[in-house]
């Protein structure tokens, strides 16, 4: 079966939003809330073997601060500091401060062109993936995209293929029509769950994972034009 639409996941893929915007937007979220807690760059890295802000969060605290979670109404507390280090994270991307990765924008445009769908897979909430398009691709940018999959759209967030299954669902097509294009081991899981064929890009903290199952391991998107993805992709389906 012939491509038909690539589907992006967003932090680490289409731009390196963990370490110099998620990151610091949760330190500054922290410090407001006057909790002690401040995530380094190491820190940062194994805390995204956990799928999900809220999610990394109630994680570090059962390690690290359990008191924390004993608190009334702890739920709420986490979704208002989860709602804040958004905030920051926003002001972040609409300052200019997290540029695409190399060969994002050349993909999408090519894609754009040739006819392909497109469409978005995250754990990330919508309005941080739709800021981070408008501001790096165009003010329209989140139109181009025909299903936006984001946040807590799916009860289970990756490595479960959910995430991917309700994309699929919307756009109506199998998953060898697809070509999912994830940075992480966690996002390739649940793409290949899905029976995804799955490209991955590494990023400055998944450079090392296990991408057993992926169709190819590029450094960046850079490396590969539209037509040799769909090479690899047709002779994956062959």
């Amino acid at each position: 079966m012939s491509l038909q639409a690539l589907i992006f996941d967003v932090d680490g893929t289409l731009a390196e939003t963990e370490r110099d915007g998620h990151r610091p937007a949760f330190n500054a979220a922290f410090r407001n809330a006057g909790l002690p807690w401040r995530w380094d760059v190491d820190t940062y890295g194994e805390l995204l073997s956990v799928t999900g802000g809220k999610e990394r969060m109630r994680h570090f605290a059962e390690r690290h601060d359990p008191a924390f979670l004993l608190r009334a109404n702890v739920d709420q507390a986490i979704r208002a500091l989860h709602a804040d280090k958004t905030r920051h994270y926003l002001s972040l991307l609409e300052a200019g401060g997290i540029p695409l990765r190399p060969g994002v924008a050349a993909l999408i445009a090519e894609a754009r062109a040739a006819g392909l769908r497109l469409a978005i897979a995250t754990t990330t909430t919508p309005e941080n993936v739709t800021t981070l398009l408008r501001t790096s691709l165009a003010p329209d940018a989140p139109s181009w995209f025909e299903v936006i999959g984001a946040g807590d759209i799916v009860p289970n967030k990756k490595p479960a293929p959910d995430i991917y299954l309700w994309l699929l669902d919307k756009l109506g097509l199998p998953p060898e029509a697809c070509l999912a294009i994830e940075d992480s081991a966690n996002g390739l899981k649940s793409a290949v769950a899905a029976r995804l064929p799955t490209v991955v890009t590494t990023s400055i903290y998944t450079a090392h994972d296990d991408f057993t199952g992926a169709l190819s391991v590029l450094p960046d998107l850079g490396q590969a034009r539209l037509s040799e993805l769909a090479l690899i992709h047709r002779i994956k389906n062959s």
